[in-house]
């Protein structure tokens, strides 16, 4: 079949650094194409996804500067690119709001937040046109009955992530500066239990860098290092030579990519008992689940960690979170999509791998250069 996916225009996919849900999309469009379907991605034009690719931002437009009309052109000129697809994956907020006026095109889209008083009402106005995805049955369990259609878990390149050693003998902690995160637990646990810690944090927004100097410069040191954002290269090589991944984190988040990615370097991660965590950890296994204020109990979990097998925290990845396992799941809800909407399309039979021979949907062959690129003004 061919996908459309819409990203939001926030950052690039994948992003150069810190980006949960555009490193969830560079995987997915891979492993879609992978599987031998066509994949067109409406991006920004700075993107590298190795896949086709649209844009009408040349450059992603940062987190927390834009507004709704920024992604509302997204949304629109996406929409108008995508037309001749047979199914649109959408990850905006915007998106399946306009999407709701095409009946008779297959639109599904996943919230990657929490179904919370914001959200919620978005996803209880659609549900009853456009499939919505969950990330983790956690979150699914806090929507109204009848919004979520699947849920699936992320996942990403396991293939692609080296496999570290732990050499290091530090903790890190890898995410957003912000209280939610619980940074400033991380360091009171590593500080008590003697270990090292590391902290690799997005910090570009006013609210994170007051969080910063008021929470957590004071508390670095010779045993507490910041060492700023990161991506790529530098992100693995850190999460393959840490002890452990420090996740205590103060809310119920939806899922947590960093779990799993530290899980395919061999990282054992150490996070709280709250949110999709249960469904990421194996507690006593792959990592250790505690209460986040109970600094006691992150120490107690600190000192047992070297005892933990880092080939089965990669052996968990490769078989639980893998961006092959991801795309499939996605197929088939494309699949059931497509059927319900009655449009006509060049869906091959499901046991059956072929690409789409439309001639609008363009192809693979060259994935680097902007195909159907709409223009631009900006």
């Amino acid at each position: 079949m061919s996908v459309g996916i819409v990203a939001p225009p926030w950052l690039a996919v994948p992003p150069p650094a810190y980006g949960g849900t555009e490193n969830m999309l560079d995987a997915l469009a891979r492993g879609l194409q992978r599987a031998g379907h066509e994949v067109l991605l409406f991006t920004t034009g700075d993107a590298t996804c190795p896949v086709p690719r649209a844009w009408c931002y040349p450059h992603a437009l940062g987190v927390g500067t834009g507004g709704a009309a920024d992604e509302c052109r997204q949304v629109v000129e996406a929409y108008e690119a995508l037309r001749d697809v047979d199914v649109i994956h959408d990850h905006t907020l915007v998106g399946p709001l306009h999407a709701c006026g095409f009946p008779e095109r297959p639109v599904v889209t996943t919230n990657h937040g929490p179904f919370n008083a914001i959200l919620a009402p978005i996803y209880r106005a659609v549900g009853d046109r456009i499939p919505v995805i969950a990330i983790s049955r956690h979150q699914a369990s806090t929507a109204e009955e009848g919004v979520v259609t699947a849920v699936i878990h992320h996942g990403l390149d396991v293939d692609r992530v080296p496999v570290g050693e732990g050499e290091g003998g530090y903790a890190l902690f890898l995410g957003r500066m912000h209280p939610d995160k619980g940074v400033d637990i991380a360091i009171a646990a590593a500080q008590a239990s003697g270990m090292p810690l590391r902290i690799a944090a997005k910090m570009s927004e006013p609210h994170e860098r007051q969080y910063f100097d008021a929470q957590v410069a004071p508390l670095l040191g010779a045993s507490v290092e910041f060492v700023g954002e990161v991506g790529g290269a530098e992100k693995f090589e850190l999460l393959g030579a840490a002890t452990c991944l420090l996740n205590p984190v103060r809310w119920a988040e939806p899922f947590g990519l960093v779990m799993i990615e530290a899980l395919a370097c061999g990282t054992p991660v150490v996070t709280s008992d709250c949110g999709a965590a249960p469904e990421i950890v194996d507690n006593g296994e792959t990592g250790f689940l505690c209460q986040s204020e109970r600094v006691d109990g992150l120490v107690s979990a600190l000192h047992r960690v070297p005892t933990l097998d880092r080939a089965r925290c990669r052996a968990v990845a490769e078989q639980r979170f893998s961006a092959d396992r991801m795309s499939a799941e996605h197929i088939e809800v494309y699949r059931a999509a497509i059927g319900a909407s009655g449009r006509p399309s060049s869906v091959v039979p499901t046991d059956d791998v072929g690409r789409d021979a439309s001639p609008d949907v363009p192809s693979s062959s060259d994935p680097l250069v902007p195909i159907a690129r709409v223009p631009s003004a900006a």
